[in-house]
This record gives C-alpha cells, structure tokens and sequence, in this order.
C-alpha cells in the first residue's frame, strides 16, 4: 500500500521531504545524547572516626550560566523536617579543567554557583553523620549508614534525571547493602533512574551479616545486618518468608525483582523503601514469644508500606517536594492502615493466634479511648499536623489535644473491613479495596489518589454510603465498636468499671535530688491540683520525697484521702491539695458472641485467614 504524506507535492518532492524530515529527527536524537546531562557521585569514609561523610558530586552537560544545587530537607517515609543542610561543611565547586568556581548559598538548602561557563562542574563537601537513627545518616569505625536525602545535593530542575553512587569502603569493611542496582561491570558504583529512587534507596557499609536469603513467588528476598544478635537465624528467616508471603499475597502482585532488609543496628524506627526497608534490629528481642511477635509486627508493618504508601498512596505523596514536605490529611491510611494490617499479616501467617489478635485491637481501642486527644483531634487533622506535632501527636502540649494517625487509622480499618464484609455479604473486603487501588490508581494510572477517590472507590466496593465510617476521619463522632465488631460476630465490653485502686493521675521521676513530674493525666485529681508536666515537686505533707516514696502513697490511698503538695513551676511556687478519687474505664475485651449468624462466623473466619 501505498502512501501520499503530502498531496499537494509531488511524490518525488515529498519523499525527499520525508527523507529531510526524518535526518532532522536523527541529528536532534543525536545532539541531544551528545549533550545529556551527566550525574555521578563518589563517597568516602576515610576517616570514619571524625563521623564524616566526604562527597564528590560530577555533572557533565551543564548550559546555564549558573547551577543551584539542593539538599533535602527531609526525607519520604519519616514526616519531620530534618534540615540536613546544616550538616554540611567544606563545599566547593570546580570547573572541569580543575578551576575553582565562585558560589554562594542562597537559601537554608540551596547552594548556586556562579557564572558557569563550562559545561562540566565537581562539586566537593563533607557531610557530618552523628545521629544513629533509620532517617539520619551515621558513620563511625565499625560501619556507616547513609540515608541518601541527607547526603546527595539535587540540580535544580534535573530531578527526574539518572544518577550514579559509586562507594568507596573504609579499609576491611567488606559490605555494601542497599536496594540500588549495581552498574555493569562495576564493583561499588550503584544506579538509580532518578532522585526519587536513590532518595528511596539508603545504604549500609559495613563487615554485615548475611542471613539466609529466601524466595516467594521466585523473587530473592535478603536480610543484611549489622550486630544482629544472639538467635535462631534460619527460624527468623522462616517467619520472615511467611510473613512476605501473606503480605504479598493480599495483594497478589509484587513489583519489585529482589528486596532487602537493611538492619543497621539495636535502636528504634523502620522507614519503609520501594524495594527495601532499613531497620533498627536486634535479634536478642526473638527469644521470647512477646518480644518476638513485637518485631514481627514491626517487619510486617515495613514490607507492607511498600505496597501501601509508596504503591498505594494519596496523591500528595509523590512527586514529592523536597524542600517543604509534602502534605496529607490521609495517613491515618497510608500508616494506620499499615497498621491494621500488620496485626492480620501474623494471624494469616499462623504467627500469631486468635485470642492474641483480638487482645491486640484491645489494646489498641483501649489506648486510643484513653487518650484526651481524640475530643479534640480528627484522623484527617492529625494526619495533615504531623508535620508540625511529629508521628505520634504533640507530646509536649499539657493537655495533649493531638492523637496520633497510626492509632485511630488502625482501627478505622477494622471499622471499614468488617463494613464492607458486612454489607456484600463476605463477598468483598478491605482487601479487594487495596488490590482495586494497586491495580487502577498505581499500575493503570501511575499516580496516587484525592480523598475523593478513595471514597468514592470504598462506596462502590461495599454498595452502600459509607457516611457514618468518614465521619470518624473528619469530625469528632464518638466510635460504635459494638457495631461494627458484630458485624464480624464479636462483642465488646464498653462498659467502665471502678479501679480497686485510688487515682492521682501522675507519673513522676527523680533527677539528681530533684522529684519531677512525667506527666499528669488531663482532669486527673493532679491535674486539678495545678501539676503539669515537668514540675518540680518540692514535698509531701511538708516531708521532701522521691519517686519511690510518693508512689507508695499513691498506692496505699484511698478515694477522698488528702495531701498536700508544694511545687515548683515556671511561674514560682505554689501549694495545692490533691484529693484522690476513684476512675472508671472500660476494658473493651472483644469475645466472639455466642451464637453468631452463619454471615457472622463467615466474616470472622475469613478475616482471621482461616
């Protein structure tokens, strides 16, 4: 067949038109790889001692007549500002031929050099790394920790661009862990498509521990650690595949070609990566079934974010802005959830039994109720304050009117499963709404979700307006467990109880020769008393006392007993009496019922994975 691309030509006029067309196409392709810009970066851990990292930055292709280069102010997966400018020294900036370039800094995390007429550029600075901690960057003589928003500047504009990370070892370290893949042929040079993906993609240096890799699905899944402990590694490994195993099966897809556990060390905290997770480890808490169930939780928690909030996200959650944080009223989603999940992912996996479960979102309301945030607080509130209040809510407010989007999010999506099973019969549960969000909003779309979609989505898979559910995220509506939880043939005891013992409602600690106050329960008979956090007590009954002392008075009191206490605060001195009172509160034990409905023990078994 044949065709006219050009009627009013003749056809030897337009095929040379064509011809000319298509050279233009193939000398622009061709200037446009010549002139590509080029990203590469090498560090070095010379002197481990000094906690310094020493970074080289090399950029080829650059036209502007001045470059800004940026470091972020904080990093995906931990909503805090962390400034990592300010660990920064020694910077400088060359020309390729070795020509020292005039720079300036231009903002908190901006660095822009001037009048660069050449197109290739290296930058050198060092970067302190003191805070042992999953989002910091750490390095002394026995390994080194990179998280790689706190280490590696961005060109402005060039985000999306391709970059290298080639890693030089300090002498006998013998290990590099990391997501990123190795470039070709290379021994320590990594690759990541973008900025995105290597801010994604921490490292840890360092004479590491290999545990047995694993495989699901054909997949190899690696565990490296640093100091991990005394236990039963090939069990853990085990536990650890079941784990990936059901995770990933609830969705039924995984998106990545191998993934690693990135252990950096005995501490606290976990942030979650594309294909990887970095983690305070230590193995020593495997030895006993509590702690152990405590670290699965914590594993579980991790692999699953991969799918839930770097797949299955709102839609403020990448692209991500680097310099401000980036803004959400949905984690109590994208980590409450997470949450839930956790819990479900040990009980399908056989980790943990029912009664523990169902102990486990015990605990969980029961903690959440306690908690006078929550009369002040909403899930979508405190996920958009996070920024400002940290994970967990504003520890340091006296009245603590903040709740934490992890603890009411895992219980909204008890509330949602056990609704959506309910009203389709068993036919549809939370789970198919994730697998709907994976598959059209981050396979099919490529981009996260508003609020509006969400529910939309939710409504849609349960067939019926889920009104009464949203108005837990954004309005103060007190929670009916009773409802929801028989849904899935569960009751709850609601009911508040006296405690046998006398209530102060305060917690108290000794520095030095001094009796501080922990913190005092809002409109607790301390509370009454004028006590706030971080009082000094400066006696009892006119007797001066220590944590210990008082505690035994608290605890030999009875309802209506008095006592004097004189205290400092940063107003002066004062002396109140304090009137100990009886409190009342609901253990919120959930049972299966009785004779639960064919419907009932449907909803209850398959959730449980039974």
């Amino acid at each position: 067949m044949k065709y006219i691309l050009f009627p009013f030509l003749s056809s030897k006029v337009s095929s040379r038109l064509v011809m000319l067309i298509c050279f233009c196409f193939a000398s622009l392709s061709i200037y446009s790889q010549k002139n590509k810009v080029s990203l590469a970066f090498e560090v070095s851990m010379n002197a481990p001692s000094t906690h310094q990292y020493h970074v080289v930055f090399n950029g080829k292709g650059f036209k502007e007549g001045f470059l800004e280069l940026g470091m972020p102010a904080w990093t995906t997966g931990y909503y805090q500002l962390m400034n990592f400018a300010n660990n920064v020294e020694n910077f400088q900036a060359f020309s390729g031929d070795g020509r020292e370039l005039r720079w300036k800094k231009t903002g908190d995390n901006t660095w822009r050099i001037h009048s660069l007429k050449y197109i290739d550029i290296k930058v050198t600075y060092d970067v302190k790394a003191t805070r042992n901690f999953v989002a910091g960057n750490y390095l002394d003589e026995e390994r080194g920790y990179i998280s790689p928003a706190g280490i590696f500047m961005y060109p402005k504009g060039l985000i999306k661009n391709e970059v290298t990370v080639s890693i030089e070892k300090y002498k006998n370290w013998s290990k590099i862990a990391t997501g990123l893949p190795k470039v070709k042929g290379t021994e320590n040079t990594y690759y990541a498509k973008d900025y995105d993906v290597l801010y994604d993609s921490p490292i840890l240096i360092g004479n590491l521990e290999s545990f047995p890799s694993f495989t699901v699905k054909g997949i190899p899944h690696y565990f490296e650690a640093y100091k991990a402990g005394k236990f039963d590694r090939q069990q853990f490994m085990n536990d650890l595949q079941k784990i990936v195993s059901t995770a990933s099966g609830i969705i039924g897809d995984i998106p990545y070609t191998d993934y690693t556990f990135i252990a950096i060390g005995p501490g606290g905290g976990g942030i979650e990566h594309l294909n990887s997770t970095s983690i305070a480890f230590s193995g020593d808490e495997l030895n006993n079934r509590e702690s152990r169930i405590r670290t699965y939780n914590f594993l579980a928690h991790e692999y699953f974010h991969h799918y839930n909030v770097k797949r299955i996200r709102p839609i403020e959650l990448g692209p991500f802005d680097y310099e401000k944080g980036s803004r959400t009223k949905m984690l109590w989603l994208s980590e409450g959830l997470t949450v839930y999940y956790e819990y479900l992912i040990l009980k399908r996996a056989g980790l943990t039994t029912t009664d523990e479960i169902l102990k486990t979102f015990q605990e969980s309301i029961k903690a959440y109720e306690s908690k006078p945030g929550r009369q002040f607080q909403t899930p979508a509130d405190a996920s958009w304050k996070t920024w400002d209040e940290g994970p967990f809510g504003r520890t340091s407010d006296e009245v603590n009117k903040t709740i934490s989007p992890y603890d009411k999010g895992a219980l909204l999506g008890m509330l949602l499963d056990f609704k959506i099973r309910q009203s389709t019969k068993n036919e549809k549960s939370l789970d198919d709404l994730m697998r709907l969000l994976y598959n059209k909003y981050y396979k099919q779309k490529n981009r996260g979700f508003t609020e509006d979609e969400f529910r939309t989505e939710a409504e849609k898979l349960a067939k019926t307006s889920l009104q009464d559910f949203f108005d837990y995220i954004y309005t103060l509506k007190t929670v009916d467990y009773p409802t929801y939880l028989n849904y899935a043939g569960l009751k709850i005891d609601t009911v508040a109880h006296a405690l046998p013992t006398a209530w102060a409602g305060l917690s108290v600690r000794d520095r030095n020769d001094s009796l501080i106050v922990n913190n005092v329960d809002w409109l607790s008979p301390a509370w009454n008393s004028g006590l706030r956090r971080r009082n000094t007590i400066l006696e009892v009954d006119g007797q001066k006392i220590n944590a210990k002392t008082l505690n035994e008075i608290v605890s030999k009191a009875q309802a209506g007993d008095k006592i004097k206490i004189r205290f400092e605060t940063a107003n002066g001195i004062k002396e109140e009496e304090l009137i100990f009172a009886i409190k009342k509160e609901s253990s919120y034990a959930i049972t299966p019922v009785e004779n639960p409905t064919p419907l009932q023990s449907k909803i209850l078994k398959s959730w449980l994975g039974e």
